[in-house]
Parts: C-alpha cells; sequence; structure tokens
C-alpha cells in the first residue's frame, strides 16, 4: 500500500496596509501640506487671477468688469510712457544692484577683520535693515529737501546744494543712495559668513608662495563665495525690481517720469487711474521680467559658481 504525502500550502500573511514607509510618506506629506497650501493659494491663485484680470476691463467706480481679450497687451505694446517707465526701472536697478553689492562686499571684507569693537560696527551697519521703511524713507525725505540737512552740512563747508528730489539726475541718485544705504546690511552679513566660512589655509598657503592681497582676493576670496555672489545678486536685482515705498514717499515718480519704476507705474494705473485691467497686465509684464531674469542668473550660474564646473 502506498502513502501519498500532501503537502499544504502555507497560510498567505495578511497584507498590512500601514506599512512604515507609507507611514513615513504621511508623515513628509503633512510637514509640507501648508507650505504647499500657502503656494497654491498666495501664488498661484494670485497669477491665475491676474492673468483673468488683464484680459477684462474694471471699473470699480462705474461697478463694470467686461472681457477685452487682447486689448490691455496691445495697449502695452502702444504706451508712450512704458519706454520712459522701463529706462528709470533699468537704471535705478542698475546702479542700485552695482553700489550695493560693492559696498556690502567692502564693508564686509573690512568687517572680517579680527578687532576690538568691530561687533559694534557690524551692528551700526545692519541697523537699517530692520528699522521700518516708511520711517526710514520719511527721514530721508527730510534731509533731502532744499533746506534740509544735507543742504545744511554743505553749507557749512561752503558749498550751496540742489533741490536733490526736484532734478531728474540728483532725484534718480538720491532715491539709490537711500535704497542702498536701508538694504546693503544685509547683503553684508550675507557676504560676512561667507567670508568666514573660507579656509585660513588657503590664505596661509598664498602669503607663503608671495601672492599679493589684491591676487589673494580675486583667485582665493571671490571663487569660495561666489555661491554668495549669486544668491545675493539675485536677491538684489528681484528687490530692485519691487522697489515702491521709497518712490512713492521721496519723489511719486517725478521730476515728471524720471524716477518712475515700473512697480510705481503700476500702482499709478491700477489704484490711482483705476484702470485694473491694465495695471493687471503691467503686473505680467514685470512677472516676467523677472522670471528672465531670475532664470538667466541661474543659467550663469556654471561661470559664477566653482563647485557647478
Amino acid at each position: 500500500m502506498t502513502v501519498v504525502a500532501t503537502h499544504s500550502d502555507p497560510p498567505r500573511r495578511k497584507r498590512v496596509f500601514w506599512t512604515m514607509d507609507r507611514r513615513d510618506s504621511l508623515v513628509g506629506y503633512l510637514f509640507i501640506a501648508p507650505q504647499v497650501l500657502g503656494i497654491c493659494i498666495f501664488v498661484l491663485l494670485p497669477l491665475v487671477l491676474v492673468f483673468w484680470y488683464s484680459l477684462h476691463e474694471w471699473n470699480v467706480l462705474a461697478r463694470t468688469f467686461r472681457f477685452t481679450g487682447t486689448q490691455n497687451y496691445q495697449r502695452l505694446l502702444s504706451d508712450p510712457g512704458l519706454v520712459k517707465v522701463l529706462g528709470a526701472t533699468g537704471i535705478f536697478s542698475v546702479f542700485l544692484v552695482v553700489f550695493n553689492m560693492s559696498l556690502a562686499l567692502l564693508l564686509a571684507v573690512l568687517l572680517n577683520q579680527k578687532l576690538r569693537g568691530i561687533t559694534i560696527f557690524r551692528t551700526l551697519f545692519f541697523s537699517p535693515v530692520v528699522v521700518s521703511l516708511v520711517a526710514w524713507t520719511i527721514v530721508w525725505s527730510f534731509l533731502l529737501q532744499s533746506n534740509g540737512g544735507l543742504n545744511g552740512i554743505l553749507q557749512v563747508i561752503g558749498i550751496e546744494g540742489p533741490n536733490w528730489l526736484r532734478n531728474p539726475t540728483t532725484a534718480m541718485i538720491s532715491v539709490v543712495v537711500v535704497q542702498v544705504f536701508k538694504n546693503v546690511g544685509l547683503n553684508m552679513i550675507l557676504f560676512l559668513a561667507a567670508l568666514q566660512g573660507v579656509p585660513k589655509e588657503l590664505y596661509e598657503a598664498a602669503r607663503v608662495d608671495g601672492i599679493p592681497a589684491f591676487a589673494q582676493f580675486r583667485r582665493i576670496t571671490l571663487p569660495m563665495i561666489s555661491p554668495t555672489v549669486l544668491l545675493t545678486s539675485i536677491i538684489t536685482i528681484v528687490g530692485s525690481l519691487q522697489v515702491f515705498a521709497q518712490i512713492a514717499v521721496l519723489t511719486k515718480g517725478g521730476p515728471g517720469m524720471s524716477t518712475t519704476v515700473l512697480v510705481y507705474y503700476l500702482y499709478q494705473q491700477a489704484f490711482e487711474f483705476h484702470k485694473f485691467g491694465y495695471g493687471a497686465t503691467l503686473s505680467i509684464l514685470l512677472f516676467a521680467i523677472v522670471a528672465v531674469l531670475t532664470f538667466v542668473q541661474w543659467q550663469m550660474r556654471k561661470r559664477i559658481v566653482f563647485y557647478e564646473k
């Protein structure tokens, strides 16, 4: 008699849905959910609405909201004042970026020295950053008047100063200087942190090889802080295109349109002339300019940042 052995299949394990990987993923999604929700509500949704408004003409006083298609964009291309606005915006941004970053780097190099009381100077140069922007600008508006404090100082040394805010050239210089002094401390701190991260051994080796101080700065310091240079350049350029309070308080875009930058022109069209559709179109233009400049700078990182070679 032959005995046939039968083998029963082992019982299948029940698949657990809430595995450790899924729990970790859920926790990660919960942590980023507020940020994603904030971006959707405060960034993406406003962008969509601005584009939608740019296709309409919205008159709040008359309570009319009508579809105009590309009429606002056609007006943008034929606006005679836009050329002057873009020119003033370009001049303001170029001078602001050059002076801000140059002065910030110079101050960072000077304040990177190990000297007694250097912390006081660091605090002094950074303090304008935490001062209220409007208060800072109002103080400067009094100093820059024809009978203000700046001309009073010049008069002591025998120089008769102009009315700084009533001449196109001096008005542009004034708003640039006010903005540079307001925010140079932020870039200074960023550069200072980057300088303190440069290995000291590189400078010691350079001194042993007899390399001059300026050559050390050009061949060691600048390449090593190049990531910070890229960051500060992006922040400063974007910030220069968004300046509004200084123009509104100091010059109101004048004299003429010499200091009317794009943001202030947008404000005039939307909130003074009640042309909200055209104001939305100008904001689309501003967004496009910022996006293009940021993209170009980011593509140039391989030439700027040493570890992107």
